[in-house]
């Protein structure tokens, strides 16, 4: 049997970074898909979404591969958190988040172009920011401006020591791409994945 050709459809450096640690061959692509939430949708429901839809626009693209669609969405109270965008938006986010849940939504889609057959699955972490000061946000997002990211603390990084704890199935998840689902999935394709 030949093996599948697998696309991550995502543009972000850390989820290549986590797809390359299962050693498997694949190509990224960034897909062209917006990514505002829909009137009335919950955070949980647009993570979902968005990993469906960033699967689904490389189908056309790719016709036998399979395709992995991955999107973050933090949630506060309810209300989603998205990427700060400037040094000035990650420091009030930071100050917003200080002492507060953050719920961490991932949500992955495996797409099989071939068959159409999609595996969804969405991946929580439960996330405990300590109380922060202003001085310990302004020395965090000057060693590491974490303005690429939902909640503006890097895990993977230096934002760790934000962090009281964190809970969830997949470490992996709150980085951007919950491996161990992955590898769930990708087995099922018929994906060897030691």
């Amino acid at each position: 049997m030949k093996t599948k050709q697998i696309i991550l459809a995502s543009g972000s450096r850390y989820r290549r970074e986590l797809l390359e640690r299962l050693g498997l061959t694949f190509e990224a692509w960034s897909p062209d898909v917006d990514e505002r939430p829909q009137t009335g949708e919950a955070p949980r429901q647009t993570a979902e979404r968005l990993a469906r839809s960033k699967a689904d626009a490389g189908a056309s693209r790719w016709p036998q591969a399979l395709i992995i669609g991955s999107d973050q969405v933090a949630e506060l109270a309810g209300e989603p958190i998205g990427k700060p965008g400037t040094l000035d938006n990650a420091r009030a986010q930071l100050r917003r988040l200080s002492g507060r849940q953050v719920l961490f939504h991932t949500g992955l889609c495996l797409l099989d172009a071939a068959t159409g057959r999609a595996q969804s699955r969405v991946v929580t972490t439960d996330v405990a920011f300590r109380t922060l000061t202003d001085a310990e946000i302004d020395a965090y997002l000057a060693r590491e401006p974490a303005i690429d990211c939902a909640g503006s603390a890097k895990s993977e990084g230096l934002g760790i020591a934000l962090l009281d704890c964190l809970g969830g199935e997949d470490p992996t998840a709150l980085v951007g791409l919950p491996l161990i689902a992955l590898s769930q999935m990708l087995r099922n394709a018929g994906v060897a994945v030691p």
